[in-house]
Formats: structure tokens, sequence, C-alpha cells
């Protein structure tokens, strides 16, 4: 399984996360907003996709920059989770499809409780951002 994350940097050198929603497997989770890739799509086209349904804003595929991968057992399938670093956007991050979002350091997402793919990627974006 396929899936996309960015990794949403703002002036301040902050990342944006959202916590999962209570109807979703982990809730209450904090993870980088993304999702799976569909049938045909790129990942920088799926990634697009994901971030207007998720938090309403517009991004185009070509300010994504590959950041960082993880791999990780989920249920009956295995995950490869690609992470992008995008540092501009059009609109206000708003949380369509999450219980919150919350901007953080990259350093203080270790004292939050987040999926098991989204943990390692943590040290990536501490080296980068």
């Amino acid at each position: 399984m396929l899936v996309v994350a960015a990794a949403l940097v703002d002036a301040k050198g902050r990342v944006l996360v959202q916590q999962r929603a209570g109807h979703r497997s982990m809730p209450g989770l904090w993870e980088f907003p993304g999702g799976k890739c569909e049938p045909g799509e790129t990942p920088e086209g799926a990634l697009v996709r994901e971030l207007a349904e998720e938090l309403g804003i517009e991004a185009e595929e070509t300010r994504l920059a590959p950041a960082a991968f993880a791999s990780a057992r989920v249920a009956d399938a295995h995950m490869i989770l690609l992470l992008y670093v995008l540092r501009e956007w059009r609109g206000d991050p708003r949380p369509l499809d999450s219980d919150g979002l919350r901007w953080l350091r990259p350093a203080d997402l270790h004292t939050l409780a987040m999926p098991p793919a989204d943990k390692p990627l943590i040290g990536a974006l501490e080296a980068l951002v």
C-alpha cells in the first residue's frame, strides 16, 4: 500500500500535524496530512488531492519536495509512506477530516502519540527544517 504525506512548513519553521478522527483507525493519534494513492495516481497527484480534501488548501505538485520514507505493517498490509515537504500553498489549513491541527517545531513532534510509520520521519524533518 502506497501512502503519501506532507510536512507543511510555515515561515517560523513549524510543521503541521493533524489528529486522526475518532471514527478512523488509530483515533486520536497525530499524523502528517495525506493518504492513500488511488489507482492511476502519481504520488504527487494523490498528495495534492489529499491536501485539498483534508485541509482545504491548494498545492502544486512542483512545490512538493521529496523528504523521506517509512515502511510499516498496518493490519494485513504493508505500507510504504512517502513524506514530502511543502513550504508554499494557497489557503489556510482547516481540519476538514480530522479532530484538530497543531503547528509544532520538528523536535516537539517526539512528544506526540503518532502512528508507527510517522514517528521515524521526525528525525528527517529535524535535519531538513
